[in-house]
């Protein structure tokens, strides 16, 4: 069969190979500059084993022609492209911390591009002998390559995005209760705005989002009794007594959203953002009683001081466990939930 002039060719190739046919396009002339002849110059676009797939392919070629050196360029080489634009973009040490994330890409260096896969990557990373940090900029590293491959049409496939990513260990919280000293200088210093929502967190156990977003339908000052919680199901909607050295603390502020005719507990009267808090505007607040003391604490150390506190004391494990909202494991105490508000207010009371 006669193909058309420039479309290229096909041929089978001699022996007993499993793609015998070959397709390929002239890619330039060679002239010998003695006699003046012309030799045809050829590139390979692929080995197939029919006449039928070989011309498909061929012909594919020629409705969208490629760069056919993107089947051979390695892994090294589409760095060293990718590098040269890429660099232009940023400066000296973000170009130092590229080179190096490549020069522990050692095994994949002379890899044809196409031939890479997803456990190629992965075990490079695996295998380097480098922190979570370095090893994290390697994957970043894939996935920039990768981009740059597809749009120069030498990879169709991005494995980089297959790989799993580098987990890093997550950083230790480190929660410090507040000390008996620290307790009573915010009793000292009460007038010292939201020092007393302070007190309340560190007597109740709520989180600081918990304690924040409190609305005064659920205080039960009859009974003492604040409903409350969020996140898991063992903390949704729990009951946590009042103990007796707050309760003028949330009457206050009970009395105080009343008359602002609020339905939260607490309120900032002077905010520009409406008068409700939420965690990143208690956060505000409570970081600004702490500069006020000179104190060093963090939000949730208030839920920390609470627990640390119930367990010096002894409160009843199980019901430390309802106040707070942990899960409970002891299958006779799941059972026995009916517990009375008596049993919580005697528990919270050996909290001196």
């Amino acid at each position: 069969m006669k193909l058309p002039n420039g479309f290229g060719s096909v041929h089978k190739l001699p022996g007993n190979r499993r793609n015998p046919w070959r397709a390929r396009k002239t890619n330039g002339w060679d002239v010998n500059p003695e006699t003046g002849a012309c030799k045809q110059q050829y590139v390979t676009i692929g080995y197939y084993p029919t006449q039928k797939e070989a011309l498909q392919a061929l012909a594919k070629y020629n409705a969208n022609p490629y760069d056919l050196s993107a089947s051979t360029i390695t892994f090294e080489e589409v760095y060293a492209k990718w590098s040269e634009e890429h660099f232009k973009t940023i400066g000296a040490s973000g170009q130092r911390g590229w080179k190096s994330a490549f020069n522990y890409c050692e095994p994949l260096h002379q890899m044809r591009m196409r031939d890479i896969r997803v456990n190629h990557l992965e075990q490079t990373i695996k295998d380097a002998q480098v922190g979570d940090n370095t090893k994290g900029r390697m994957k970043s590293l894939f996935n920039l390559m990768y981009k740059y491959a597809i749009k120069h049409e030498i990879v169709d496939k991005n494995y980089a995005q297959l790989c799993d990513s580098i987990k890093k260990p997550k950083p230790e919280i480190v929660r410090i209760p507040f000390s008996d000293p620290e307790i009573q200088k915010l009793w000292d210093n009460i007038q010292i705005p939201f020092a007393d929502m302070v007190l309340i967190g560190i007597y109740t156990g709520f989180r600081p989002q918990e304690l924040a977003i409190l609305q005064i339908d659920d205080i039960d000052l009859e009974q003492g009794t604040i409903t409350g919680g969020l996140k898991t199901d063992a903390g949704k909607n729990r009951l946590v007594p009042i103990h007796p050295r707050i309760r003028e603390l949330v009457q206050k502020n009970y009395d105080h959203a009343k008359e602002m005719h609020s339905y939260r507990l607490f309120n900032d009267k002077n905010s520009r953002r409406g008068t409700f808090l939420n965690y990143d505007k208690y956060k505000v607040r409570f970081n600004k009683v702490m500069n006020r003391l000179n104190m060093n604490h963090k939000p949730h150390d208030t839920r920390h001081s609470f627990i640390t506190m119930a367990k010096a004391a002894d409160v009843n494990d199980y019901i430390l466990k309802l106040i707070v909202g942990h899960a409970v494991e002891d299958i006779t105490e799941k059972i026995y939930t009916l517990r009375k508000i008596e049993d919580l207010h005697r528990e919270i009371q050996k909290i001196k």
